[in-house]
């Protein structure tokens, strides 16, 4: 059978070799205190899960691409609340299966003669990459260095290059480094976009775990929204990531073309589905306590890490911890060392090269395994 030369190409995912190799030492009987994957252990709040249970009925049809009014209703309350902005909830707004698939799909749209460049940041998410790929795009990865504070240097792209753009991806609150950007590039970035007529797709997953003083801003709050797109979800601001509920919003134009796209497909998020998403996006308290849960565990583990040498490298967002492998070692061994130990981590180089020298911890485990994996990695190192 002849499969997809891309396929071929792109390899295995990342995470998935990560787990072949929890299963085989699991196998082995060693105990592992997970920090590979941003798979959120918390429950979700009851509130929500009753809105699940609710929200299925005797017989359910075939969902709309739209979404439910309701449901469109409550994320533009919430971006109002969050954000200071109001959106259309007819034209700006359109529910997704989470962020994933949405991400992946939306260079299929966006591909075309002229416009077959996709721009993208690394270390970062590896599916805007394989996205554009599989739509038959070029692509171009930018590094975020820690000396830029972790944001692409757009002073480097010629005008050629962002003629042929069609989407320069972001990612801020960031992953894996934690990184938050400021309300200037926003607003310089968008301004390319109308300039080059290129879409500047904004991955926001993480906008709502932070621990600074400040609530990270979002690319939605540029004036106008011309060419800008923005893509959130439950998943880690509720705990929600079998859920499978997020949406996009930007300029109609786009949320046109994606409504128009998305039937055919069949990537509508189940109707009992977006009934618990009302309830999660029209409530505050339990992303706080969410909050507040992540913030103890990484003061449980930062002390821990300090002590033993290794340097916090990134920022103060999101659920991970962007860390320097101490001595300046292969990250890939050092992952392997304490995988050994029972302690699971993430490569920098998963996310790509500019990741070399790095490790990222998302805080995931509860806060006694927290304390536990703090006390294993002084006896490892």
């Amino acid at each position: 059978m002849r499969l997809s030369p891309v396929l071929a190409q792109l390899g295995t995912y990342p995470f998935v070799r990560l787990e072949e190799a929890k299963r085989r030492l699991a196998a082995e009987g060693v105990q592992l205190i997970d920090f590979g994957t941003g798979d959120p252990q918390e429950a979700t709040d009851p509130r929500i899960r009753q809105a699940l249970v609710d929200g299925v009925e005797e017989r359910m049809g075939y969902p709309l691409a739209q979404g439910l009014p309701e449901l469109r209703a409550a994320v533009v309350g919430w971006v109002g609340r969050r954000f200071g902005i109001e959106l259309d909830p007819n034209r700006e707004i359109v529910p997704t299966l989470g962020s994933k698939e949405a991400i992946f799909s939306l260079a299929q749209i966006l591909i075309g003669p002229g416009k077959d460049l996709v721009l993208l940041t690394e270390p970062g998410y590896p599916v805007q990459e394989r996205g554009a790929r599989f739509a038959g795009a070029q692509v171009l990865q930018l590094p975020l260095l820690e000396g830029r504070d972790f944001l692409p240097d757009l002073d480097a792209l010629p005008p050629e290059t962002l003629d042929r753009t069609a989407i320069f991806w972001v990612n801020y609150p960031n992953n894996p480094t934690g990184a938050v950007a400021p309300r200037e590039f926003f607003e310089r970035l968008a301004a390319l976009a109308r300039e080059h007529d290129f879409v500047l797709a904004s991955d926001e997953a993480y906008t709502e775990l932070y621990f600074g003083d400040e609530p990270p801003g979002s690319a939605i709050q540029v004036e106008p929204r011309t060419n800008v797109v923005v893509f959130n979800t439950l998943s880690k601001r509720s705990s929600m990531t079998g859920y499978r509920s997020g949406f996009v919003a930007g300029d109609p134009q786009l949320i046109a073309a994606l409504k128009q796209f998305r039937p055919m497909v069949g990537t509508a998020p189940q109707v009992f589905v977006q009934r618990a998403a009302i309830v999660a996006w029209s409530d505050e308290q339990h992303v706080e306590q969410t909050r507040e849960l992540y913030r103890r565990k990484r003061d449980v583990l930062v002390p821990a890490l300090r002590e033993l040498g290794i340097r916090i490298a990134g920022g103060e967002a999101t659920m991970y911890l962007w860390l320097e492998v101490p001595g300046g070692g292969d990250a890939e061994a050092f992952a392997e060392r304490l995988l050994e130990t029972g302690i699971v981590v993430s490569p920098g180089s998963f996310f790509g090269p500019a990741g070399a020298g790095y490790f990222r911890m998302a805080l995931v485990p509860t806060e006694e395994e927290c304390r536990r994996a703090a006390e294993l990695l002084r006896e490892a190192l």
